[in-house]
């Protein structure tokens, strides 16, 4: 099941999107520092009609950013809804001159918008990740995990498919970056959320954003997933556990324990991409190649174009 969180902002007076935050409230904050409730609320009642289950709502860490969970399903009704719910979203914030965005980092120095993702995996109806390895996981789970791990850097390029997804993927914004997972440790990369039974026993991928293709998304980390239990990588995911917070890590002790972090940008990504085949074949060659050229010319777009940042800051100076 995804998590995707979004902001809402306000509109001016010709209609157009602003980055003014439609309320000032924080991380699980109620009205009256919640001003946008209401609006929360028609957007659950929509998809409820619409035969979402939905689970929680509450406002997220920043200003006018929120989360709305809905029950998890198989992987390919998940991205349909994931789809749906980003339509609905928007479209019911518009009714209120609000503009809904689920652009990772639309302000800088604050926390961006993720799409935590939970995986489980079922075989014979029994959940195949609850075992009697470390935190109640199954050594397919371990492998499950080791895949996921092992395929990071190219996965991010389909989960975190812009060039502004690597402005939330920093240090210091309860974003990971660190090829890591662990079972309460929320700068690593995967964690084991507690499960009250067996049959909840789940994995998170903290790395995904709201901006990705689902469908592409989801495909990339399953079959990442996959190959980790073919390949049988249970022990090189125990050798990336880590229970300590490696946002507290120096240069030195990262070395030194060998962690390493995600693509620092979507160019780096894509390279990352174009030399993993279990990626780009979980793809499929045609989307594959169609992905990797569109974002391709989307990261060159970007570096030729000057920012007002960079004006600002060289402008005179040089």
């Amino acid at each position: 099941a995804p998590e995707p969180e979004f902001f809402l902002f306000e509109t001016n007076e010709d209609g157009y999107a602003t980055t003014e935050f439609a309320d000032h409230g924080g991380y699980f904050d109620l009205a009256p520092k919640d001003l946008q409730s209401d609006v929360r609320r028609e957007i659950i009642f929509t998809l409820e009609e619409m035969g979402f289950d939905i689970e929680a709502s509450h406002h997220e860490v920043a200003e006018g950013q929120y989360e709305i969970n809905f029950e998890y399903d198989d992987a390919l009704t998940t991205a349909d809804n994931v789809a749906t719910f980003r339509f609905v979203v928007r479209a019911v914030a518009a009714q209120h001159d609000l503009h809904a965005t689920f652009m990772p980092k639309p302000v800088p120095k604050i926390n961006g918008s993720g799409m935590h993702t939970h995986m489980s995996l079922f075989e014979d109806g029994e959940n195949a990740f609850h075992g009697d390895e470390d935190f109640d996981l199954s050594e397919t789970a371990l492998s499950y995990i080791g895949g996921i791990l092992d395929h990071a850097p190219a996965i991010t390029a389909v989960t975190n498919p812009t060039v502004n997804s690597y402005k939330r993927l920093v240090p210091g914004y309860e974003a990971p970056v660190y090829i890591a997972w662990s079972d309460r440790n929320r700068s690593a990369l995967v964690r084991k959320p507690a499960a009250r039974e067996p049959v909840a026993t789940r994995i998170e991928a903290r790395f995904p954003d709201p901006s990705c293709n689902p469908y592409l998304g989801f495909a990339s980390l399953i079959n990442a997933g996959l190959d980790g239990i073919e390949r049988d990588l249970a022990d090189d995911a125990r050798d990336k556990l880590k229970r300590e917070n490696i946002y507290d890590f120096s240069e030195e002790k990262l070395e030194e324990e060998g962690i390493e972090t995600l693509p620092k940008n979507l160019g780096d990504a894509l390279d990352e991409l174009e030399d993993d085949e279990v990626i780009l074949g979980g793809l499929g060659d045609h989307v594959a190649e169609k992905f990797v050229e569109a974002k391709s010319e989307e990261f060159t777009d970007y570096l030729v174009n000057v920012s007002d940042w960079e004006i600002d800051r060289y402008l005179e100076k040089f």
